[in-house]
């Protein structure tokens, strides 16, 4: 069974920065893309950053490119998520997320919250 568990949300304030952790267990993820998304109260649920777990390959939305970098430690199975530049609008609940390339199989991280204050 995969797990995921998020670690590193909190309180900061604008111009400032995060780094989100998510301790992946279960299995091997060769050929997985592993993503963050975010949700902000009334929002949809929308990516953020994704990364392909063998090559490294990363993706990012528009609004966060330049701000954010994701990356992943093999050895530890951890995929992170640097936010620097923080604004108000990027306060949500972000969730790791662990997709199979090509199989309609997903699984979620529990969420942490990011607050960022004006």
């Amino acid at each position: 069974q995969v797990q995921l568990v998020e670690s590193g949300g909190g309180l900061v304030q604008a111009g400032g920065s995060l780094r989100l952790s998510c301790a992946a267990s279960g299995r091997t993820f060769d050929n997985w893309d592993m993503g963050w998304f975010r949700q902000a109260p009334g929002e949809e649920r929308e990516f953020v950053a994704g990364i392909r777990w063998t090559v490294g390959t990363t993706y990012y939305a528009d609004s966060v490119k330049g701000r954010f970098t994701i990356s992943r430690d093999n050895a530890k199975n951890t995929v992170y998520l640097q936010m620097n530049s923080l604004k108000p609008e990027d306060t949500a609940v972000y969730y790791c997320n662990a997709a199979r390339v090509g199989w309609n199989v997903n699984y979620w991280g529990q969420g942490t919250q990011v607050t960022v204050s004006s």
